[in-house]
């Protein structure tokens, strides 16, 4: 496994945009379907693009260090992570970390993960098209 850390500009980019989508479904989304599943979704897709900004190695480490990490927080809310930091009173880490498990946003993480992937998939598949054409 190797990678690199370096600064990429275009998934900052998409990272900001996510980012700004989010806060957007936050604020002024309140339905039964967009907020809870869209968001849940987004924020692995968000966090990717994160990492991707200064991380450089195959998708496929990014994707599962991501999807993992969110798993990770979501068993932290069945064993109530909040409570147990005696941080059920920070609305910050509240919303951060989350008070309340769900199978389905351990479903939206994978799907969130798994388009990542494929994106980037077929942008490798593109890039390395354009490089034999050259």
């Amino acid at each position: 496994m190797s990678f690199k850390f370096r600064f990429n500009l275009k998934p900052f980019i998409i990272f900001l945009i996510i980012f700004i989508v989010e806060i957007i479904i936050a604020k002024f989304v309140n339905d039964s379907f967009v907020r809870p599943y869209g968001g849940d979704i987004l924020v692995v897709i968000l966090m990717y693009y994160f990492v991707k900004t200064f991380v450089q190695t195959k998708p496929l480490y990014i994707v599962t260090g991501v999807v993992l990490f969110a798993w990770f927080v979501e068993t932290g809310q069945y064993f109530n992570l909040v409570e147990v930091l005696n941080m059920q009173n920070n609305k910050v880490m509240r919303t951060v970390i989350g008070s309340s498990f769900s199978w389905g946003d351990i479903v939206c993480y994978t799907v969130g993960g798994a388009i990542c992937y494929f994106i980037d998939r077929k942008q490798g598949d593109k890039d390395n098209a354009e490089a034999k054409l050259q």
